[in-house]
C-alpha cells in the first residue's frame, strides 16, 4: 500500500500536527476496521466495518454526532444519531444498493446478543453509510448480502488499515482517479496528555480537474463542466473527551479538509461526516438518574478542529494513492494518483 507521504504528496510541514504511529483511525485505542471485498465479472464492491470498541455496542454506546454537508444520500441510522448523540452498532460502509443488506445484518447481529431488543426494550439503530460505485461496479447486481456485512465485522482488527480499492472502496472513484478507502490520524497534546484524532474516508467524490494537492499542484488540468455527482463518507474517531454537541462542531471541520482538496459539495454529491469518541461511553442500562459527562473546555477546541481538517484531507489523498488504476464499466480509465506522482518524479 502506497501513501501520500511516501510519494511526497504530503510534506512534513512545521505547522502540521504529527500523525499517530499508524497514521490511521486505528491509532485510537479500541477502534478496529474490517473489510469484505467482492470482485468478479462486472463486480467491484464490498463492505467496510468500523468498530468503536470490541464489546457489545448496544449495551455500551459511544457518544457521537453527524454532520450532513450535502444530503444526496441513502444512509441508515443518521437521524437517531443526530437526535440522541450515540452510536450503538458497528458502522458499516458499502454501495448505495447495499444499505438494506447491511442494515439487516446489524439488526440480526444485535438481536442475537440482546434478546430484549424490540420486545421488552427499544429497537436498535443500525448505522450504514453509502456511496454509489456504479462507474466501476454493476450496482444493479445487488451483490452485497447480509453475510458480507457480517464477514466485514468479523474481519475487523486493530493495527494497520488496508486502504484503496478494498471493502466498500473497491469500486469507488474520486476526482477522476481511482478512489476508495483512506485513513489518517493526528496526535493532540492537551493538558499534558496525548490524544488521537483518527479519520477513515470512503472517497467517491470530486470532478476531474478539481483536485488540489497540498503544495498547490493540480494532477489533472482538465477543465470539466460536468456536474458533481459523487459522494464521500468521513468517519472521525477520537479518545478525547467530547460531548455530542462538541463532536458535531468537530466533525463539521472535516468539510474544511475536503474543501482544501478542491471539493465544493455539488448538488448531486452526498457528503456525510460522522464522529464518535471512545471516552466517556454511555451505558444502555444506566443505574443513576443523573449522569456525569467529562468534556473538553470549549476554549481548547481549536486543536481537534484542526486535527479533523488535516486528517480528513490526508486520508482522501491516501485513498487515491493506495488504489490501483482501473477501467470502469463504460471503458473509462480511472488512473491511480500514485502512478501520476511516480511519473511526475521522473
Amino acid at each position: 500500500m502506497t501513501s501520500a507521504r511516501e510519494l511526497g504528496l504530503w510534506g512534513e510541514g512545521t505547522n502540521d500536527l504529527p500523525p499517530g504511529p499508524l497514521n490511521a483511525i486505528s491509532d485510537v485505542s479500541g477502534v478496529a476496521v474490517g473489510h469484505r471485498t467482492l470482485s468478479g465479472e462486472a463486480l467491484a464492491t464490498g463492505v467496510t466495518a468500523v468498530l468503536p470498541h470490541g464489546g457489545d455496542l448496544f449495551r455500551v454506546k459511544v457518544r457521537a454526532a453527524v454532520e450532513v454537508i450535502n444530503g444526496f444520500g441513502k444512509s441508515a441510522g443518521l437521524m437517531q444519531v443526530a437526535e440522541l448523540g450515540t452510536v450503538e452498532t458497528p458502522i458499516l460502509l458499502t454501495n448505495t444498493f447495499g444499505v438494506a443488506a447491511c442494515t439487516e445484518a446489524l439488526i440480526r447481529r444485535a438481536i442475537a446478543s440482546n434478546s430484549d431488543i424490540g420486545r421488552k426494550g427499544p429497537t436498535v439503530n443500525p448505522v450504514v453509510c453509502e456511496c454509489n460505485d456504479g462507474a466501476v461496479n454493476d450496482i444493479q447486481a445487488l451483490a452485497v448480502q447480509p453475510a458480507d456485512a457480517l464477514a466485514a465485522i468479523e474481519a475487523a482488527a486493530a493495527g494497520p488499515v488496508a486502504q484503496g480499492a478494498v471493502g466498500a472502496g473497491t469500486g469507488m472513484t474520486a476526482f477522476g482517479f481511482k478512489g476508495g478507502i483512506g485513513s489518517a490520524s493526528r496526535k493532540m497534546r492537551v493538558a499534558g496528555a496525548d490524544f488521537i484524532m483518527g479519520t477513515l474516508v470512503l472517497a467517491n467524490f470530486g470532478r476531474p480537474g478539481d483536485l488540489i494537492l497540498p503544495d498547490g499542484r493540480r494532477p489533472d488540468s482538465r477543465s470539466v463542466s460536468a456536474p458533481e455527482k459523487g459522494s464521500v463518507i468521513v468517519l472521525l474517531a477520537t479518545d478525547l473527551p467530547l460531548g455530542d454537541r462538541q463532536l458535531k462542531r468537530v466533525v463539521r471541520r472535516a468539510g474544511a479538509g475536503l474543501a482544501r482538496l478542491g471539493a465544493f459539495w455539488g448538488h448531486g454529491s452526498g457528503d456525510i461526516c460522522l464522529a464518535f469518541t471512545t471516552a466517556d461511553p454511555v451505558a444502555h442500562d444506566a443505574r443513576e438518574t443523573f449522569q456525569s459527562v467529562r468534556r473538553l473546555d470549549e476554549a481548547q477546541i481549536d486543536l481537534p478542529f484542526r486535527a479533523a481538517a488535516e486528517a480528513t484531507q490526508e486520508a482522501v489523498l491516501n485513498a487515491l494513492c493506495a488504489a490501483p488504476a482501473v477501467t470502469g464499466r463504460a471503458g473509462r480509465l480511472f488512473p491511480s494518483l500514485a502512478d501520476w506522482a511516480t511519473e511526475f518524479a521522473k
